[in-house]
């Protein structure tokens, strides 16, 4: 990394923190941090699936579909993505959860960028 510039690829990043490339969770220094917004490339293989529930959401986000058949749950509501740029976005207080009909590459994108809903399982 240079100054306030990082060069990389989405697919070999997204490795070091289950896929989110920009957020909180990266170091302080790091151009790279945010509080602001989280930016996940996510690449699930057929059936993956969130582990449980996020309830209580403080953030808005957007999913968008880059490849596959990926499902979203929505309280009374169940949102599928089948063609490339098909996407969703929910605000903040909706509870939400995935799953991957096929094998399936998302781009995520919440704000703001807050701890605390990561999967204590080491689920996504």
């Amino acid at each position: 990394m240079t100054e306030n510039v990082y060069v990389g690829n989405a697919t070999v990043d997204a490795a070091g923190d289950r896929g989110w490339l920009l957020g909180h969770f990266k170091p302080a220094d790091d151009v790279r941090h945010s509080d602001d917004v989280e930016i996940k490339w996510g690449v699930h293989r057929p059936g993956d699936r969130r582990a449980e529930w996020v309830t209580e959401e403080k953030r808005t986000a957007l999913l968008i579909l880059i490849s596959g058949r990926f499902r979203v749950e929505l309280p009374g509501r169940s949102v599928l993505l089948a063609n490339q740029g098909d996407y969703v976005v929910w605000s903040h207080g909706v509870d939400h959860s995935w799953h991957a009909e096929e094998e399936s590459v998302v781009v995520t994108v919440r704000w703001p960028s807050v701890p605390g809903y990561a999967v204590k399982d080491g689920g996504r």
